[in-house]
C-alpha cells in the first residue's frame, strides 16, 4: 500500500518553518507545533497575546515603525532579520508576513512564516567582525605609509636668505600606500644649497626603501662633491651594487648662492623632467639635458648645465606624475604646466607649488593615478 499522505493539520503543526496566525490588532490567534518546539512557548499561554511581545526590546520598536506600516502599505514583508524572546533564551529569525484581507479590503488576519537564522546570523557576526578587522588593518596601514612617506621627505623647507622655497606632495589615489616620489633641500656649505627632486619606479615598501637608499646617498655624497653629475654617478655606483632591480629618475639642482649676484645654478638630471625656468620677463622655458635613468646602466650619460637666477626669478622641479597626469586621454602636458607656470609669476614659491600641484591633481578628477612631487626656488632679492 502506498504511503497515506498528511492531512491539512499535520502539514501546518509540523511544516519545517514556524507558522503563526495574527490578528490586524497583533494578537496571536493560531501557532504550529513547530515553532512551539524551538522557542519551548506553551499553546495555551502564548494563544491570546501580542506578537510583538515575542520580540526583543530592539525589534518591537522595528515592528511597530517599519514592519506593521510596511505591511499595511505592501500587504506583505519579507525576510525580516528579527530576534525571538522565549524561555529557551534568544532565537534569531528571519520572518515572512502576508496580510490577508476581507472582500471589503479591511485587514483580515497576518499570516507569518519563522525561519531559524542562526547559521545565518553566525555567518553576519563574522563578517562584521571581519570587516572590522579588515578596516582595522587598513588604518593602521595607512598610518604606516603616511609615517614612512613622511620620513623621507623634509618636514619643513630651510630657511634661506635670498631664496623663497616651496614644495608639495601627493601620493597617489587615496594616499595610503607609500610612493616613489621625494624631493629635499639641504645646504652642503656657506652660500651652498643642493635641492634634489626624484622619483622611483613602484610603490609600497620595496620602493620605500630604495627611496631611503637614494634619499640618504645623495646627501651623504653631496658633503664631499659638490658637482651635481658626480653626485648622480655615485648615485648610480650605489643603487648597481645594491642589485635593488629597479631603477628612478632623479633631478639636482646646485644653488650657489653670493650677495649682491645672480644665484648660479648648475643642474644635471638622471632620466629625470627638465625643470622650467620661469623669468621675470617672457614665457617658462626648459633648462638642463636629458640623461639616463639611473640604476640601469654602469656608465650612464649625464650632462650639467648652468644658469642663473635673477631676482625675481624661478626655478620649478616636478616629477612626471604632473605632467602625464590624464583625463581620459587628454594628458596634464608640459604645455599647459607651461602655461600655468606663466600665469603664476607674481606669486610666492609656496603658491607656485600649490597651484601646479592641484591643477594636476583636479586634472585627474582629484585621485592622481601617481604620485606628484613638486620644488619651487625662486629668488627673492639681494641683501
Amino acid at each position: 500500500m502506498g504511503a497515506v499522505p498528511e492531512g491539512p493539520g499535520e502539514l501546518y503543526d509540523d511544516a519545517p518553518c514556524g507558522l503563526l496566525s495574527v490578528r490586524p490588532d497583533g494578537t496571536v490567534e493560531t501557532v504550529n507545533r513547530t515553532l512551539l518546539r524551538w522557542t519551548g512557548h506553551d499553546r495555551a499561554a502564548l494563544i491570546g497575546t501580542q506578537f510583538r511581545e515575542l520580540l526583543a526590546v530592539g525589534d518591537r520598536i522595528f515592528y511597530e515603525t517599519h514592519y506593521a506600516p510596511l505591511l499595511q502599505m505592501q500587504d506583505e514583508v519579507r525576510e525580516i532579520a528579527v530576534t525571538l524572546v522565549c524561555p529557551r533564551g534568544r532565537l534569531p529569525v528571519l520572518m515572512n508576513s502576508a496580510l490577508v484581507r476581507a472582500a471589503d479590503g479591511a485587514p483580515r488576519s497576518v499570516r507569518v512564516a519563522v525561519f531559524l537564522a542562526r547559521d545565518r546570523r553566525s555567518y553576519e557576526t563574522e563578517l562584521l567582525r571581519a570587516r572590522r578587522r579588515a578596516e582595522e588593518s587598513e588604518a593602521r596601514a595607512r598610518l604606516l605609509a603616511r609615517t614612512l612617506q613622511d620620513s623621507l621627505l623634509p618636514p619643513d623647507l630651510p630657511h634661506v636668505p635670498g631664496l623663497d622655497l616651496g614644495a608639495v606632495y601627493r601620493p597617489a589615489g587615496r594616499g595610503d600606500e607609500v610612493g616613489g616620489d621625494f624631493y629635499d633641500v639641504f645646504s652642503t656649505g656657506p652660500g651652498d644649497w643642493m635641492v634634489v627632486i626624484g622619483d622611483v619606479v613602484g610603490k609600497g615598501v620595496a620602493a620605500a626603501t630604495l627611496t631611503s637608499l637614494v634619499h640618504y646617498t645623495v646627501r651623504a655624497v653631496a658633503m664631499h662633491v659638490r658637482r651635481p653629475r658626480a653626485v648622480l654617478a655615485a648615485l648610480n655606483d650605489a643603487l648597481l651594487r645594491q642589485n635593488a632591480e629597479r631603477v628612478c629618475t632623479v633631478a639636482v639642482a646646485r644653488i650657489r648662492l653670493v650677495a649682491g649676484d645672480p644665484a648660479h645654478v648648475t643642474i644635471c638630471l638622471g632620466g629625470h623632467p627638465r625643470p622650467l625656468a620661469l623669468r621675470r620677463d617672457g614665457d617658462p622655458v626648459p633648462v638642463g639635458r636629458f640623461g639616463t635613468v639611473l640604476g640601469a646602466l654602469p656608465s650612464p650619460a649625464l650632462h650639467e648645465t648652468t644658469t642663473t637666477l635673477e631676482p625675481g626669478d624661478a626655478l620649478l622641479l616636478y616629477t612626471d606624475g604632473v605632467v602625464e597626469g590624464r583625463r581620459g586621454g587628454d594628458f596634464f602636458g608640459e604645455e599647459r604646466l607651461s602655461a600655468l607656470l606663466g600665469t603664476l609669476r607674481d606669486r610666492g614659491a609656496p603658491t607656485i607649488a600649490g597651484e601646479i600641484a592641484a591643477a594636476a591633481i583636479d586634472h585627474q578628477g582629484g585621485t592622481p593615478a601617481d604620485d606628484i612631487a613638486v620644488v619651487v626656488v625662486r629668488r627673492s632679492g639681494f641683501r
